[in-house]
Order: C-alpha cells, then structure tokens, then sequence
C-alpha cells in the first residue's frame, strides 16, 4: 500500500509540473498576442462581426442588449417560450447554474388580419345617394345619426381627396372629413374641382360589376381559349405516342438483334439513340407532331436599359408602385394574382391587376399550373384588362403554390409548362414573359435548359432570380449562372435579379454579364429611391425628413386606394407596416465607414443623426407602430399586429 502511494504521489507531481509549464506556455502566447493587438486600432466587437455592415464608431451602441416586447409575439410562441423557460430552469436548477434566456427567431406563420364588422359601417348606397335594394336585409347600417355619434373622432383636418379631386367618395364614414360633412349630414362637394378632375380616369382595370356577375354564373365566353387548349392537348397526346411508338420500335429492334447474334455487330448503345420523354417534347419535326399554332400578332416592347420594379407580394402594391415611379421606375409590374381566382371573379384578386395612369409601362402577373386555366385567364386579361405585357409566375417558392404544381413547380414539369406557354401566346395580343429561378433544388441548377425552350416557345422576355427553390433568399444571388442562362436564351432578352442594392452592383452585373437588364426587387423595397441612384449613378444621403415625407405620400396613396373610411385607415397602416419591416434595414450613406451598402449585410445596433433617423431604424415593431400613428393617428381599441419576422419583437 505504500509503494502505491508514492506512486501515485510521484505521478501528481510530474502532472502537476507539466500543467505549469503549458499554462506559461499559454501565458506567453497570448502575451504576444495582447502585444500584436496593442499595435494595431481597437474597433468594436460588433464592427467586427462577418454580416454586419461597417457603421463610424460614434453612431453605433456598443454593448446594447435588446429585450423582447410580448405585445408583439403570437400566443403560441408566448406558450412555447414559457414551457421552454420553465424547462431550462428546473435544469438549471438541477445543475446549480442560473436562470437562461431564449431566443425567439424564425417566421410568424398564419398572422391574424383584424377585420371590420359589417353592422359597424354604413352602407354604401348612403354614400352614393341612392336607394338600398336590400331594404330591411342590408347587412350594413343604415342609421347615419347612431353612426356619427359613434364614429372615432377624426384623425386630421385635411381630406385628401376632397383637397385633390373635390369629393370624397367615402363622405360621412371619412376620418378627415370635418371640411367636407355638414352639420346636417350631407356631403359637401367642390363641384368646379370634381368636374376637371372625374374626367382624367386615375385607375384603370376596375372590376366591373358586369364582368364579374357573368364570370360567378360562368357565363363568360371562352370558346377561343377552349378551342386553344384543345389542339394543345391533342397535339401534345400525338407526340406522346410518337415518343411511345419509337420506343417500343427501338425496344423491338434490340430484342430482334440479340437473337440473331447481331448485337456483337452493332456496338452502339441503344439508349442512347431513344429520346427522353422530354426530349420527345421538344422535338421540332411537325410529322411527329410538334405543338404549332396559329402565330397571334403580339406588339414588341423593347425591354432594354429600363428599371424594372419586380413584382412583388404584399407590399408591392398599387401606392407602393406610384412612389417607385416618382423615383425612376421604368417598368412596374401588379403582385401575382392567382388564375384561377381571376376565374372565379373575387374581387379581392382582381384588384392586384388595378394600374395607376402613371405606370407608363404596366404588367400583370399570374400564377397557375394548368394549360386550360391559364389559357383561359390569359384571354380573360386579354379582353378585359389595360396592360403592356403579361408575365407567368414560375419563380413562387412558397410550399402551398409549389404542391399544386404551380410556381417553382411548372420547370420541372417540361411538358405541361410547353402547353402552358402555347396556349396562352396564341389568346394574347401582348407579350408574354416568365419570371423564374435557376431550379427546384439546392447546387442542381436546371434554368439554362429551360430558358432555350421559352426561347422557341415564344416567350418573349425571361426574368431569372439567381437562387434555387430550396435557396429561398440564403446566400448571395448566382449571377455568373445568369450571365451563363443569359448566352444560353439568345437572342432573347434576359433580365437577372437578385441583391442589388445600389448603381454600383447595376453597373458590375450589365458589365461582367450578357443580361439585357436587371429587375429590382428586395432593394426597392429597403430604399425606393434607388432608382433615381441607378439613373443618376450616385449614393443619395436621404434625409430622415425627406424619407417621412415619402412615407406620407405613400399613406395619401392608400388612403385613396384603400379609403378613408376606419377600414381604409387600418388597411394602409396594416400595408405601412409591412413595408417597415423592410425600410428600417437600410443604413444612412453618411453613417457607413464604407460605400455601398451590402443586401446580405445588416447593421449593427445604432443611433441616427436625428431622433427620427433613430427612430426609422429601429427593427422592433413597436417603433413602426409609432411611426404609423404619426401619420394616421393613434391605433385603435384592440389593434394587433405581428410582425413577419419573430426577431422584429426585441426592442
């Protein structure tokens, strides 16, 4: 026992020596280090930090912790949040350690839109000075005394519809309406103003109530696309079985060799003389059956050199578009409207395809997956709807659009996307045009084998968004894949998209790439006047004041797109959020260290020359909030918003 225990103590001993000498080992190497750092200039942690956009140090808060605000988190990530907390800390208190905090990141799905009842507004037909057919069954209210009494006090003076086209058409439910409701009730109406203006027709392709009667009894005449979307069809089924024939003739041919003892003869692998299916699709020899129509005479629209706004969901809207296009915007382009929506005559979905007097060159976009659907909503828009070109969404990444086979789904599905594109070139008289990503999945790019085949299909103009399916908005945009699609689809006109965010990047892509143009997407949401930077090749250090003045035109724009009425009210502040959940990602030009600012790259926590400039680059949603009820008055009883991003609670 005691020879062990000399053992034991000699080797203690020996370990003990050895850990001293690695820790002044250790000691030593980050003395140097210490003294290489004391040598060059100290920045802050978060300056550092890959991803982080450079901000001059006296404008950034170092150290600053944010808290999160629940009054902006769903009730299940309140609940989820709580049990995961008291799980952690019955954990921690089992290990002796303190209490954690959780993170709370990633997307609100399913967010709760607050709407208006029906007995708390009035009826229509009071505004209009008619009678109400309903009578006694109007699900609106029809006692203008009771409403006015309970009526929320109004938000401002000044009407900007009355001051603009000298009527309001929203007269007593009006929150600005104190200059134009008497004290008897009646709508006050500058006649001489409302007759100049009722003859310049501000918005074009207004649902009709015609239009929309026939499309509900499916009463429309469809007899052009429908004799369309046959020959398509038949013509598609015979070169499917050409394809089978051929197949079965190559099968037969191969059985028939290898009896005979042929086979040693003919080294050729027969695989590689059959066709794919695809292949059998693409085949331009009419005897077997290529898809030819009738050409329909279409106009040309020379694409090249404009700014093109892109499409966008939500926030792309018609007020959205109009200040795009005091700033610069060349081309501008409805959100997607789903066809068969369109077919069905809701309302809601026709008014994506409304087009100010302003849009000098306007497209529609829709969505579908069907050549019948399509064909016929192409010839519905066609007939019926004031527009320069037509655009297929072939890009919709969102898993509800992709599972119907629609979107991202249609170049993956080469055979049903040709009848598509046949069938709706040969109803319309405008330009049809696709707007797609480089694949389906991640590092399997497909785009340059499509883009060819739009090419010979008709298609008139490709738009590619350098990210897969998969890709969703990670990493940077592929745009030496794009300049790679944009050789392939020649001599069609190509425009890339994907993180431009200043005249530099516009300048680099039209530079290194063969891209006819480039679209603007996410960058026009951060900064709506980067189209005047990209026309007049320069950084433009906004002001916070002129930033709140352009947010004020916006919500005028609502206003008169939406109404002025408490619904039309919290509609456009509903739309003004959203789109400050874009605005406050962007940096000041006088706050960077360095020119320009990345897409990719956020900004550190900061402070701004000026209260407001502060306050616009807040991420948390209360701010927004506050931004909102400077412009629209205070937010009523009850209101709720959640943000589309979970990270946007932390204040």
């Amino acid at each position: 026992m005691e020879e062990k225990d000399v053992e034991n103590a000699e080797h203690q001993k020996e370990t003990t020596i050895l850990t001293s000498k690695n820790e002044d080992k250790a000691d030593s190497k980050d003395a140097v280090k210490a003294g290489a750092n004391d040598k060059q200039p100290q920045k802050s942690g978060r300056e550092e930090k890959p991803g982080f956009a450079r901000i001059k140090s006296e404008f950034v808060r170092v150290d600053y912790k944010p808290e999160l605000d629940t009054a902006y988190i769903s009730q299940k990530t309140k609940d989820e949040l709580e049990k995961g907390q008291k799980r952690q800390l019955d954990g921690d208190q089992d290990n002796g350690k303190g209490k954690k905090k959780m993170k709370v990141k990633g997307r609100n799905k399913q967010r709760p839109v607050t709407h208006i009842k029906s007995k708390d507004k009035l009826c229509p037909t009071i505004f209009q000075e008619k009678e109400c057919s309903f009578g006694e069954k109007c699900k609106f209210s029809h006692d203008i005394k009771g409403f006015m009494e309970s009526k929320p006090k109004d938000i401002g003076l000044h009407c900007f519809m009355f001051e603009t086209y000298g009527k309001c058409p929203y007269g007593l439910a009006c929150r600005y309406g104190s200059k134009h409701i008497s004290e008897d009730f009646k709508n006050i109406v500058n006649q001489e103003l409302y007759e100049k203006k009722s003859k310049v027709k501000q918005v074009l392709n207004v649902l009709s109530k015609d239009l929309q009667v026939m499309l509900w009894k499916k009463r429309y005449n469809f007899d052009k696309a429908n004799e369309v979307v046959k020959q398509v069809q038949k013509m598609a089924q015979e070169k499917l079985d050409t394809f089978s024939k051929k197949c079965v003739t190559k099968q037969e041919n191969k059985e028939t060799a290898t009896k005979s003892g042929a086979e040693s003869e003919e080294k050729m692998d027969v695989t590689q003389d059959l066709p794919s299916k695809d292949a059998a699709m693409e085949s331009t020899d009419e005897s077997e059956g290529e898809i030819k129509l009738r050409p329909q005479e279409t106009r040309k629209i020379d694409f090249s050199s404009k700014n093109y706004l892109a499409p966008l969901t939500t926030v792309g809207n018609l007020p959205f578009r109009r200040i795009c296009k005091t700033y610069g915007a060349d081309i501008t382009c409805s959100e997607m409207a789903m066809s068969m929506n369109l077919l069905q005559g809701q309302a809601s979905e026709w008014a994506l395809l409304k087009r100010h007097e302003s849009e000098d060159l306007f497209g529609v976009q829709i969505c579908g997956g069907w050549a019948d659907t399509l064909t016929r909503c192409s010839q519905l828009i066609n007939e019926n709807v004031e527009l320069d070109f037509l655009d297929l969404n072939c890009g919709c990444p969102i898993d509800l659009v992709y599972k119907k086979g629609e979107g991202c789904a249609l170049i993956g599905r080469l055979n049903k996307f040709e009848q598509i594109i046949r069938g709706m070139n040969s109803v319309l008289d405008v330009p049809l045009t696709v707007k797609m990503r480089t694949g389906i999945f991640d590092n399997k790019n497909i785009a340059h084998t499509v883009i060819p085949k739009l090419r010979d299909w008709g298609v008139s103009m490709v738009t590619l968004h350098g990210r897969s399916r998969e890709q969703r908005y990670t990493r940077l945009a592929d745009w030496d894949y794009i300049n790679q699609c944009a050789e392939a689809g020649k001599p069609m006109p190509v425009f890339g998209n994907g993180d431009i965010l200043s005249y530099e990047d516009l300048d680099r892509h039209l530079k290194n790439t063969k891209v006819t143009g480039c679209m603007v997407a996410r960058g026009a949401l951060i900064k709506p006047w980067i189209f005047t930077e990209l026309k007049e090749k320069r950084h433009w250090d906004i002001s916070s004041s002129e930033r709140f003045d352009m947010m004020k035109r916006f919500v005028n724009n609502g206003l008169e797109h939406w109404g002025s009425d408490t619904q039309g009210v919290e509609t456009t502040r509903r739309f003004l959020l959203e789109w400050q959940s874009f605005l406050h990602r962007y940096i000041p030009v006088g706050l960077l260290e360095q020119l320009p600012q990345k897409i990719n790259e956020r900004p550190p926590y900061y402070i701004g020359r000026n209260d407001l400039e502060t306050l616009m680059s807040s991420p948390n949603c209360g701010d927004w909030v506050k931004i909102s009820e400077m412009l629209l008055g205070p937010v009523p009883d009850g209101f709720s918003f959640l943000p589309k991003h979970k990270a946007n609670a932390y204040k």
